[in-house]
């Protein structure tokens, strides 16, 4: 890969570590709050230990990484001899990563371009992968931002959750929203729109609303070639029968990632999460 353009995520893109490795790709972590510790996401805390927390209604709360964490990342870029850097990051409208990213480009000893994805989880990963690959074709930094909001705009995130009670608290769902679904004991099927998490479908039954993830996912996918992420917070036997059924089931299917959410997202959606990403090459 090509050192003079580096590319920076945070650690919501949950890409696997040795794509990371594979295309030189950077994450900075979030940090989540367990009671009165906090961790940084993917180093110190798992995600069956917050599931467990989850589970036992600790208190779990989420902030974004400082500016200095930022800066400090894009110095090590820098000194191994990035001439620039393209960072990439979740939603705007999920957290204030994407600022404190801005705020550290500006005092950075190199060219940041600083870019909210509007994506989030493998969303998010994929953009980061399309960047890298842009460099590795000897791309500038337009060419890696380019690439990446491509990919963004083809990219598509559904996901169901036991229940809407985490993206309440969190949130990340409108009271309303998660009322509605409370109070007709319904299963909500989920979706990434415009940077932010709206209620898609209303399933009457979980069997139900898993089968029709699976419908939805198999019918945005088509014929085309394309890759597609499967995510689970403590559903491991569910999201492993939804991937098996996808590669059935997705005649153009390249890549096929399957992993369980970091911390971050965990706390906001809860045991029980499974979400699929769709993203066209």
């Amino acid at each position: 890969m090509s050192r003079h353009v580096a590319i920076v995520t945070d650690s919501t893109a949950y890409l696997p570590p040795q794509a990371m490795e594979r295309h030189g790709i950077t994450a900075v972590p979030l940090t989540v709050v367990l009671g009165d510790r906090a961790f940084e996401e993917g180093t110190e805390i798992s995600a069956r230990s917050l599931a467990l927390a989850l589970q036992k209604r600790r208190s779990v709360t989420t902030s974004r990484p400082s500016p200095e964490v930022f800066a400090a990342a894009y110095r090590r870029a820098a000194d191994a001899g990035a001439s620039a850097i393209v960072s990439l990051h979740l939603s705007a409208e999920f957290s204030g990563t994407y600022d404190a990213a801005v705020l550290a480009a500006k005092d950075a000893s190199v060219p940041v371009r600083v870019v909210d994805t509007g994506m989030v989880a493998m969303a998010l990963g994929f953009c980061a992968l399309a960047a890298a690959e842009a460099v590795e074709a000897n791309g500038t930094p337009d060419d890696a931002v380019a690439a990446a909001e491509k990919r963004a705009a083809g990219t598509s995130a559904y996901f169901y959750v036991d229940t809407l009670d985490y993206l309440r608290r969190g949130g990340r769902i409108g009271t309303a929203q998660a009322l509605l679904g409370s109070a007709l004991a319904v299963k909500p099927l989920l979706q990434l729109d415009g940077g932010r998490i709206e209620l898609l479908e209303k399933v009457r039954t979980a069997s139900k609303a898993l089968a029709r993830l699976e419908e939805i996912v198999a019918e945005r996918a088509g014929t085309s070639s394309v890759d597609i992420a499967v995510h689970h917070l403590a559903a491991q036997d569910r999201a492993t029968a939804l991937a098996e059924r996808l590669r059935e089931r997705v005649p153009g299917l390249v890549d096929l990632h399957m992993s369980e959410v970091g911390a971050v997202i965990g706390a906001h959606t809860g045991p029980g999460l499974l979400g699929a990403v769709v993203s066209p090459r």
